[in-house]
């Protein structure tokens, strides 16, 4: 069984749970920790990148 890669949002997210001391699937207000952290991503992305970029990561999920 071969795993799929994880859309590029939430490996940034993960990453940056991780840089924070937190473990990425703990649940947190009902979701996984690393999902809080889809904001600051998003924020990054669409600075770096365009909002177009982040509209058609988005999309791509």
């Amino acid at each position: 069984m071969t795993r799929t890669a994880k859309p590029p949002r939430e490996r940034a997210a993960r990453a940056l749970c991780r840089l924070h001391g937190h473990r990425p699937d703990t649940r947190f207000d009902g979701k996984a920790m690393w999902e809080s952290y889809l904001d600051e991503v998003d924020t990054v992305i669409a600075s770096a990148m365009g909002e177009e970029t982040l509209r058609n990561m988005k999309d791509a999920e």
